[in-house]
């Protein structure tokens, strides 16, 4: 039996699969270490969405690599060559294979390099766990998406959508929650074609969910615009119910129509800025995130005016923010790129915008009461979320999964600041 260690990077299925993986590792038999050194094997589970990312999994490989390591997650199979490059000993693990944990980690123990990059894996819903937050639930509703984006490789990673049963998640989550979780987070590549491959629909799954019978929250996951005027109607009447974050995540990208389509989104600003006015008009106080890329190889001046444009009308309270890099195996690494500084000129603009954005659209909420539900520890700190997922910190002491009252007394871009009232 060996003590492995485990650590992940990227969205939130990633950390889920970590869990997942953790959870076979415990009932196959053997321990999680608590840290690399004291381990005889390391699991790291990977992302490879941007440029830099993919240089700290690299770093992280190379360092890793002096004992018997798995790779998993999408890197070994959107760029199994960079990692064999770095770590030519290193057993691979897909995304979509973690049924196959058990077999690649002994083989790599025994010191035989095993490559498990097929997706063998029909659902990941009802796998054991060893979750990362003991107060809250990470659920996987689907794997893979139905967009071809010309500059992503998490469909070279994760291939088609494969939506998982709305019975199969309602039982995991009500596990979830038996298992002392208040929060649920429903997460996949892109939940807003969840279920078009098998005849339902995610306001389905969310109703489905919000009539368990306990005392929890739900935080819907990202999902892309284009998927939206589907299921927009049906979807706002869900997130009327108290049970649900009144949060979205909506990647945008780019508010130039011309760029959209060169990057194969399959959407217009249009869809975005209908959904952001929707929805804030229905709910008094709403949250709304987005993803922004500048310096995609076909932006001109005017392209970058016209998101400029987007962000100043439609003010999200966040803002992902990324300097396109060309990935591997993308449509968009082939195409001329950019000039390195006049992207980094575009970027420093747009998170000048975005941060001022950020703290003006927290200041709104300075002198509110609420709820507040303390659902992470970070660094020695509890913070908790209100119900619009505004992260809230207090000095005061609160438990983890605790619900409690709290009077916003100051704001910063990324965050409310508050203290607990009777």
């Amino acid at each position: 039996m060996a003590k492995i260690w485990v650590e992940a990077y990227g969205c939130s299925a990633s950390f889920a699969d970590s869990e997942m993986i953790s959870g076979l590792i415990v009932n196959g038999g053997h321990s999680l270490a608590e840290n690399e050194r004291d381990s005889d094997l390391s699991v790291i589970v990977t992302c490879s969405v941007k440029d830099v990312t993919a240089h700290k999994m690299v770093h992280r490989i190379k360092k890793l690599r002096s004992n018997p390591l798995v790779v998993a997650g999408c890197l070994p199979k959107a760029e199994q060559a960079t990692v064999e490059k770095f770590s030519p000993k290193a057993s691979l693990l897909g995304p979509n294979s973690l049924g196959k944990t058990l077999e690649v980690i002994r083989s790599t123990l025994d010191g035989i390099k095993k490559i498990e990059l097929a997706d063998t894996d029909v659902s990941k819903v009802g796998l054991p766990k060893v979750r990362l937050n003991p107060a809250v639930g990470i659920i996987e509703i689907a794997s893979g998406c139905m967009s071809e984006c010309t500059f992503c490789q998490t469909k070279i990673a994760k291939g088609d959508l494969q939506s998982y049963r709305v019975g199969d998640i309602v039982r995991q989550v009500q596990y979830e929650i038996e298992d002392g979780c208040v929060e649920i987070w429903l997460t996949s590549t892109d939940n807003g074609c969840y279920g078009f491959d098998i005849g339902s629909s995610l306001p389905e799954l969310v109703q489905a969910v919000s009539e368990i019978k306990h005392d929890f929250m739900i935080r819907v996951g990202m999902m892309n615009p284009m998927y939206l005027p589907r299921i927009k109607g049906k979807l706002l009447e869900r997130f009327g119910n108290d049970k649900v974050f009144k949060f979205l995540h909506v990647p945008v990208q780019s508010g130039s129509d011309k760029v959209l389509k060169d990057m194969k989104r399959m959407h217009t600003s249009k869809i975005f800025y209908d959904v952001d006015s929707e929805f804030r008009k229905r709910f008094d106080r709403f949250t709304i995130a987005t993803d922004i890329i500048v310096g995609f190889p076909t932006e001109t001046e005017e392209d970058f005016a016209k998101t400029l444009d987007l962000i100043n009308k439609t003010r999200p309270d966040v803002v992902n923010l990324s300097r396109y890099s060309a990935r591997s195996g993308t449509k968009a690494s082939r195409m001329e790129q950019i000039d390195v500084d006049k992207v980094k000129q575009r970027s420093k603009i747009v998170f000048d915008l975005v941060k001022k954005i950020s703290q003006e659209r927290n200041e709104e909420w300075i002198g509110w009461k609420g709820e507040v539900l303390f659902d992470e520890v970070s660094n020695g700190i509890t913070k908790g979320r209100n119900f619009a997922y505004k992260q809230v910190v207090t000095d005061d002491k609160v438990r983890l999964g605790q619900r409690v009252n709290v009077k916003i007394d100051g704001a910063a871009p990324n965050g409310l600041y508050g203290s607990i009232v009777s």
